[in-house]
């Protein structure tokens, strides 16, 4: 097993329908659905506490235990009351070695962008676009997000440097333009001093 897939342990279900799925709510549990790869559906109800936390992590992989059997599986749907964003139900689609293996990946990947964009007060959205176009293209997504980062790191510090730069200019401009009004004050009170004297 790696990090990236959390154990689970889920029991069967053999009561359907809205009735049963809210009192299996009130239990603290949530009705799931296992299937695909030659899987038939399987009911279950997982605990609804763990799932939820399980469910904040980038592309998770659960490990489901059910009757001495383990499920690895990724969430497909997952439904929640639109009012409270408490789950009501999820399907988990079961997935082989090398889809958990590539999710892994694009997780570790995007937990590395993530936390290299908030170090360097960059966007990581357009890290997370490379990331997911290096996946659907067969390539490395760390060297995708990486790569990504780089520009964004290196376009963040030319805007800052042309703000800068710009803020300087100005500096000046106001500098000579203050010496220029200070000359033609002191050219205008010799003026009024010769007037005087006339």
């Amino acid at each position: 097993m790696t990090d990236t897939q959390v154990p689970m342990s889920a029991v069967a279900r053999s009561d359907f329908g809205k009735g049963a799925a809210r009192r299996l709510r009130r239990t603290g549990l949530v009705p799931a659905v296992i299937y695909g790869h030659g899987t038939a559906p399987i009911h279950v109800a997982l605990d609804g506490h763990d799932l939820a936390q399980a469910l904040k992590r980038t592309r998770v992989v659960l490990k489901v235990a059910l009757d001495g059997t383990d499920y690895v599986v990724a969430p497909r749907d997952v439904q929640r009351d639109v009012v409270r964003q408490v789950l009501e139900h999820v399907d988990l689609v079961v997935i082989d070695k090398a889809e958990a293996a590539e999710r892994a990946a694009v997780a570790a990947a995007i937990a590395k962008a993530e936390a290299f964009a908030e170090e360097e007060g960059v966007d990581v959205s357009e890290a997370i676009k490379a990331i997911e176009a290096a996946v659907a293209a067969g390539e490395d997504p760390q060297a995708a997000a990486e790569a990504a980062l780089h520009a964004a790191a290196e376009h963040e510090k030319a805007l800052r440097e042309a703000a800068a730069n710009a803020a300087e200019a100005a500096e000046a401009e106001a500098a000579e333009g203050g010496t220029e009004g200070a000359e033609a004050g002191a050219g205008s009170a010799t003026a009024d001093a010769e007037a005087e004297k006339a």
